[in-house]
């Protein structure tokens, strides 16, 4: 049947509230921006009353097989207090960046309609030994930055 379009256009906003749901039962003090014309998606109040940004990606099950965890395209620049939530809904993992850290990791789009935007790829793709079918797992390098929960915002 294929993706419909209210499905993959909601899948990003849907997401966002859950994380951010999940945020608010940790206790954070979470706050939505209005309008969302520079890339943040919350802001989070820490405990010593320092403000972080966050921006949340998500990627659905219904992404092609092998791009599971593949955010592409991110227009970014090195911000302070600027955090980074990926999503891959396939995976059932959250993978937490900081600013630095993504700079750090990802890679920058040389030529073509996305130069100068950057893209990071957590996972890849290999034969399963037992089934033989392919099977995404997170790439070795990410594991570090894999959360379960929220505690580098507390």
């Amino acid at each position: 049947m294929g993706i419909t379009f209210r499905h993959s256009a909601g899948f990003g906003k849907r997401m966002e509230y859950n994380l951010i749901g999940k945020m608010l039962m940790e206790g954070l003090d979470v706050y939505l921006p209005l309008v969302d014309d520079h890339g943040v998606d919350a802001v989070i109040k820490k405990e010593d009353g320092t403000f972080i940004k966050i921006q949340i990606k998500a990627r659905s099950t219904e992404v092609t097989d092998g791009d599971a965890a593949l955010f592409a395209a991110v227009t970014h620049d090195l911000t302070p207090n600027f955090y980074f939530v990926f999503y891959s809904e396939r995976l059932e993992t959250m993978w937490i960046l900081s600013s630095e850290e993504f700079l750090k990791e990802c890679v920058t789009n040389r030529t073509g309609k996305n130069a100068g935007k950057r893209s990071i790829w957590f996972n890849g793709n290999r034969i399963d030994k037992e089934t033989g079918l392919r099977k995404e797992y997170c790439k070795d390098r990410y594991k570090k930055y894999i959360a379960e929960d929220f505690t580098r915002f507390h």
